[in-house]
């Protein structure tokens, strides 16, 4: 799988565990975050991954920020993005096969390494559910999308 990976400077310390977790697991990292600890605004940086994602160039969406919550919203900002926030394997594994999440986000200063590779494991091994209640869900959201995002 094709991995978009962004972290703003808060998320830079545990960038790089996650970048070799998604290495390990066998998948291909585009890295469009910070380079370090220098601020930067994690809306720009989400604003990258999304579009990698809805471009095609990725197929999911990792981010790191402080909480994951600011990336979270930022990135639900833009039409197509379903992202979620994250720090244990239920909800990101449930949060993908019920609801089509394609942009996973994280805290790094609230999940450590282990626990931030078991997020990612289950984000990455889930895939959206046939189930029509599911399906018929995730339409309503794009059809709020379209409702509130038309020019």
């Amino acid at each position: 799988m094709r991995i978009a990976l962004g972290n703003d400077h808060a998320g830079f310390p545990l960038k790089d565990h996650v970048r070799k977790t998604l290495e390990r697991l066998g998948h291909d990292v585009t890295d469009v975050g910070a380079p370090d600890t220098t601020p930067v605004d994690f809306p720009d940086i989400s604003q990258n991954v999304a579009n990698l994602v809805l471009s095609g160039d990725a197929d999911r969406g990792v981010l790191v920020c402080g909480t994951g919550v600011g990336a979270s919203i930022a990135a639900n900002k833009v039409p197509g993005i379903r992202a979620m926030t994250a720090h244990e394997t239920y909800s990101a594994r449930q949060g993908v096969e019920h609801d089509d999440v394609n942009i996973l986000c994280m805290g790094a200063w609230l999940i450590g390494p282990v626990i931030a590779e078991q997020v990612i494991e289950e984000y990455l091994a889930a895939e959206f559910s046939t189930d029509a209640d599911c399906r018929r869900r995730v339409d309503k959201i794009h059809q709020l999308e379209q409702k509130f995002h038309s020019d």
